[in-house]
């Protein structure tokens, strides 16, 4: 079972969901993947590359999370008192969402951050790909671009690295309006999408306000 931490009001945490292989310095960073739970044991990730189970891209993210403190977590059900957050972020793990769950973990992030707390959104932008697709007529490149199709190896080795690093294929897209409809429905207020590099937080310390920008749409909003 999940441990609930308690904080006091005057100390709250940042945190960064779905951090993946760059946790933000400064922040509490979580992941979901299998590789940070068996990032303390290097070990047995040393024997299951020898044995071609998992790659070196698998044991350079389990140092990296062991390096910088990443922890297991559940998006939908984060380890994390009440109202103990004043920023939210996650880049590029939303679209992983399918809608029910998506609408959960929007749910959980307002639960954890206390009023007047941010949140913010970094996923891929729809619009961005479907201007591309008007320009180049490329329709393989479309649907290749969205990653809907889900390319996953279905033989042993591919179950593992599933297992490992977690769902590669996306379960919705999104562009800036409906991004910030599904924020807005959950609860929050003033959502809005920000030019990538700038933020409406006031204070948002090594958070990176440029991350994947060519291929993003960055929407914050306020837990009301």
């Amino acid at each position: 079972a999940l441990r609930y931490v308690a904080i006091a009001m005057t100390n709250l945490l940042r945190v960064n969901v779905g951090c993946g292989a760059t946790p933000t310095p400064g922040f509490t960073n979580f992941d979901n993947s299998l590789t940070v739970r068996l990032a303390r044991r290097p070990l047995l990730l040393t024997a299951l590359q020898r044995l071609r189970v998992v790659g070196g891209e698998q044991v350079a993210f389990a140092r990296e999370a062991r390096a910088g403190g990443v922890r297991w977590a559940s998006a939908m059900q984060l380890p994390l008192a009440d109202s103990s957050c004043e920023i939210v972020y996650s880049s590029h793990m939303f679209e992983h969402l399918r809608r029910d769950d998506a609408t959960r973990f929007l749910a959980e992030a307002r639960r954890v951050l206390t009023r007047g707390a941010w949140l913010r959104l970094a996923v891929p932008d729809l619009q961005r790909m479907v201007t591309r697709y008007v320009e180049s007529h490329d329709a393989d490149a479309l649907v290749g671009a969205t990653l809907l199709a889900d390319p996953s190896d279905r033989g042993l080795r591919g179950r593992v690295r599933h297992l490992m690093v977690g769902n590669r294929h996306h379960a919705w897209m999104y562009d800036a309006a409906s991004l910030v409809r599904a924020v807005e429905q959950a609860g929050f207020r003033d959502a809005s999408a920000v030019p990538p590099g700038t933020t409406r937080i006031p204070e948002p310390g090594a958070l990176d306000l440029r991350e994947r920008e060519g291929e993003s749409v960055f929407v914050e909003a306020v837990r009301a």
